[in-house]
């Protein structure tokens, strides 16, 4: 599968809620954030970083398409779940159905003085030809 500028053009968004966020006492200058990410019949993220944060997802319904560095895609399913380690590219994350919605809930665990100075959108930090798609898309 071959995810364009164009695709992202004509794909909807996922919805995004951050549902938790805590300073990790024994991890000390760490933070703990938790996102569900919600999928419409043929969503689509852009290719992304999470800001050198460790990630685990897992998928609460329907399935995910999912591509990380140079990795085979992968088809997520209902109650499986993924890695992706600090610096990871995230480079197709998808629902997989062009008819049913998906979701998935994220863990994040990232520098708390990171988190702090460049606020949330550190979390999902958009591949730079996919930004101003991004942000006419949020826009609208």
């Amino acid at each position: 599968m071959q995810l364009t500028s164009e695709t992202f053009t004509r794909c909807p968004l996922a919805t995004t809620t951050i549902t938790y966020q805590y300073k990790l006492v024994n991890c000390p200058g760490k933070t703990i954030v938790g996102m569900l990410v919600e999928y419409p019949p043929n969503g689509a993220t852009p290719p992304h970083r999470h800001g050198g944060a460790s990630v685990s997802a897992y998928v609460i319904h329907g399935s995910v398409l999912n591509k990380m560095n140079d990795d085979p895609m992968r088809i997520i399913e209902k109650g499986d779940s993924w890695y992706e380690a600090p610096g990871c590219h995230h480079r197709i994350s998808a629902n997989a159905s062009q008819t049913e919605s998906a979701a998935f809930f994220v863990t994040f665990v990232l520098d708390s003085e990171k988190l702090e100075r460049e606020g949330p959108s550190v979390l999902v930090q958009y591949d730079e030809e996919y930004k101003d798609i991004v942000a006419r898309k949020m826009l609208a």
